[in-house]
């Protein structure tokens, strides 16, 4: 069985989230993301409400699934039993910053990164311009799944 974990903090998802997921998908037997917590790091929605707005987002696709975790990402690997790591690609930026990672997950262990580039409709949406046009009171309509407009 093919797993990969989709590590991120999704504060909230976006619609750029949601399309490397759907696309995971159809790549791997199992898709789990995997919300970080950090507790140094203030976020703008709970966790509850982070990990309710991915499940409601994917409640019909059973290939899903959504877990929260502490530590490193290939500990959590590990645990699961995934040999992939599933990470989105909006731009160089994220490339380089991704890359330098992804190497040191492998030398730290076994497990492959797997990038998937970003649709050219979703590429410029990340979560903090979400929280940034949230905080201003801007609509968020375009830019996420439906699970946070209830919330939002």
């Amino acid at each position: 069985m093919k797993k990969a974990i989709f590590p991120g903090s999704f504060d909230p998802i976006t619609n750029g989230h949601f399309d490397i997921i759907k696309r995971g998908i159809s790549l791997f037997d199992e898709v789990i993301v995997a919300i970080g917590v950090n507790a140094e790091k203030k976020y703008m929605f709970t966790l509850e409400d982070r990990k309710r707005f991915i499940e409601e987002s994917f409640k019909d696709e059973p290939k899903v699934k959504v877990i929260t975790y502490t530590g490193l990402t290939i500990d959590l690997c590990k645990k699961e039993k995934a040999q992939f790591i599933l990470r989105g690609l909006r731009n160089p930026a994220d490339f380089e910053f991704e890359k330098a990672i992804a190497h040191t997950n492998r030398v730290l262990s076994k497990i492959e990164t797997v990038f998937l580039l970003t649709a050219a409709s979703t590429s410029y949406i990340s979560s903090s311009i979400v929280r940034d046009v949230l905080r201003n009171g801007g609509d968020i309509t375009k830019l996420v799944p439906e699970a946070v407009l209830k919330k939002g």
